[in-house]
C-alpha cells in the first residue's frame, strides 16, 4: 500500500515562498514519476509539477520560474519550493504517484495515489 503524506502548507502574503513535502511509503520511491498538483474552490484539479526518476523537471506554465520540484530519494519525498506565490496560487496541493510509470506526467489520469492535500493560501 502506497502513502503519500503532505506537510509544510500554510498563510503566506504575495510574494512570499513556501515549501512543500510529500513523504511516499511502500515501494521502492526513486523508480517512479512524482507529481504535484491543486485544486482551488469551483475549479478542477490542475497539473502543476512533475520530476521523473531520471531528475527530469516538467511545469505548468502558470508556475514556470517561480516553483521548483526535486526529490530526495534517500528520504522518499518530493519537495515543491514555491517562491513569489501569487493570490491565484490559493488552493488545496496534492502529490501523487503511479501504479506503473507513463509518459502523460502532467493528466491526473496518470496517477494512481494521492496524498491527503495541504492548504495553500495566497493572501494579496
Amino acid at each position: 500500500q502506497v502513502q503519500l503524506v503532505e506537510s509544510g502548507g500554510g498563510l503566506v502574503q504575495a510574494g512570499g515562498s513556501l515549501r512543500l513535502s510529500c513523504a511516499a511509503s511502500g515501494r521502492t520511491f526513486r523508480i517512479y514519476t512524482m507529481g504535484w498538483f491543486r485544486q482551488a474552490p469551483g475549479k478542477e484539479r490542475e497539473f502543476v509539477a512533475a520530476v521523473r526518476s531520471g531528475g527530469s523537471t516538467y511545469y505548468a506554465d502558470s508556475v514556470k520560474g517561480r516553483f521548483t520540484i526535486s526529490r530526495d530519494n534517500a528520504k522518499n519525498t518530493v519537495y515543491l519550493q514555491m517562491n513569489n506565490l501569487k493570490p491565484e496560487d490559493t488552493a488545496v496541493y496534492y502529490c501523487a504517484a503511479p501504479r506503473v510509470d507513463g509518459t502523460k506526467y502532467s493528466s491526473a489520469r496518470s496517477y494512481d495515489y494521492w496524498g491527503q492535500g495541504t492548504q495553500v493560501t495566497v493572501s494579496s
